[in-house]
């Protein structure tokens, strides 16, 4: 079950979050699982693994202001790191990061 303590242990800055939502427990609970379920993690992945840097810009800057707003911070590390790199239209390998975003979702998914 998702809970403040459990984002907490996974390293989401819940006091953060709590504040942009005026310390509305359940709202910001609300608003952290629907940020969980947003479809662009996969769209991300595709774009990036079809090197259409300038699509993966557009979903990571879109999930890096997304998790920012609930400081879901555990997640939000790998995304803002694409975030920059795909800005500059790097090309390199974004494969670690995208596992660790995988993973990172995964674990808030399992709350």
């Amino acid at each position: 079950m998702m809970t403040i303590d459990a984002l907490k242990q996974l390293g989401a800055n819940t006091e953060e979050g709590l504040g942009r939502c005026m310390n509305n427990e359940a709202f910001y609970l609300r608003l952290a699982g629907m940020a969980l379920q947003d479809d662009k993690y996969g769209k991300l992945r595709e774009a990036v693994e079809a090197g259409d840097l300038t699509a993966g810009f557009e979903y990571a800057h879109a999930l890096k202001g997304m998790l920012a707003n609930v400081a879901l911070t555990n997640l939000l590390d790998p995304i803002a790191e694409m975030t920059e790199a795909l800005r500059a239209r790097e090309q390199r390998d974004y494969s670690g990061l995208l596992d660790k975003m995988d993973e990172e979702l995964a674990k808030l998914k399992a709350l």
